[in-house]
C-alpha cells in the first residue's frame, strides 16, 4: 500500500459545523475503507492547515477516490502528497546508482 499525506483546510461550511468534526472523521474513515483505502491517522492542527490525514491506498486512483469523496462533502479542501517510507526511498536511491 502506498502512503498519502493530505493537508486539509475547512471550508466555510466545515468551520461553521466544527462541532461535528469528530463524527465527520469517523464517516471519512468508513468511506475510505469502502473504496479500498485506509485512514491511518487524522490530526487536527494549528497553523496553515486545519487537519492532516495519513491515508494508505493500493494505488493513486483509490487514494483519489477516497479524497474526492471527502472533498465532495463540502467541509474541507485537500492538498495531497504521495509519501515514501524509508525502505521505498532506499529503493528509489538504488535506481539512481550508476
Amino acid at each position: 500500500m502506498s502512503t498519502y499525506i493530505a493537508l486539509l483546510n475547512w471550508t466555510d461550511q466545515g468551520i461553521r459545523a466544527y462541532r461535528d468534526t469528530p463524527k465527520r472523521a469517523d464517516a471519512f474513515a468508513a468511506a475510505t475503507q469502502k473504496v479500498g483505502a485506509k485512514l491511518v491517522s487524522l490530526h487536527w492542527t494549528v497553523g496553515p492547515y486545519d487537519l492532516v490525514a495519513v491515508v494508505e491506498a493500493p494505488d493513486e486512483e483509490t487514494a483519489a477516490a477516497a479524497l474526492l469523496q471527502l472533498g465532495g462533502a463540502g467541509n474541507v479542501r485537500t492538498t495531497t502528497m504521495r509519501a515514501f517510507s524509508q525502505d521505498e526511498m532506499a529503493g528509489i536511491i538504488a535506481k539512481t546508482a550508476g
